[in-house]
């Protein structure tokens, strides 16, 4: 009981303790990258809700996707959190390559995500295909069955990377 008594004496005097935020990413210069014309909707200025969809990975994205909702990278205090529907998201954080078995399920997670959303290819195998380009149970990348606003290169891609992107949604 002492130590709790400590401890919350601790916080009172100090507050909360923890780095200033690194300044928004600037976007990238004209012709510089695919995602140089990508000018998030001005409905998701601030925050925005994110649904994952896993269409063929190998899970190294979804680790680093997990790592930057976690304490550490924190999307969230940028405005930006996780939710369970696609019903109610505004950005889909899609990961792996589109194997024939998800096609269906992408198309449809898309469709029933509402205007304005934000499609955002994770990883090499979302974007290119990656390792499994050719394989024999892949139907092909996310931008073949959809429109593609934002990409994340990597394989798998930094949390920092994520993170980044997502401000770009945000603004923040």
């Amino acid at each position: 009981m002492i130590q709790s008594v400590e401890l919350l004496r601790l916080i009172r005097r100090f507050g909360r303790l923890a780095e200033p935020p690194p300044a928004p990413p600037a976007p990238p210069a004209p012709g510089e990258g695919a995602d140089a014309s990508f000018v998030p909707p001005r409905a998701l200025r601030g925050s925005a809700q994110c649904r994952h969809v896993d269409v063929g990975s190998c899970n190294g994205c979804e680790v680093e996707i997990g790592q930057s909702f976690g304490p550490v990278y924190d999307a969230d205090r940028y405005g930006v959190r996780l939710v369970a529907s696609p019903r109610h998201a505004d950005v889909l954080l899609v990961t792996g390559v589109v194997t024939h078995n998800m096609a269906d399920a992408l198309t449809r997670t898309v469709e029933a995500t509402p205007e304005p959303r934000v499609v955002v290819a994770v990883g090499d195998c979302a974007i290119d295909g990656g390792l499994l380009a050719g394989g024999f149970g892949v139907r092909g990348t996310v931008a073949d069955l959809t429109r593609v606003d934002l990409t994340v290169p990597g394989c798998p891609p930094e949390p920092d990377a994520i993170v980044a992107a997502l401000r770009r949604v945000t603004g923040r």
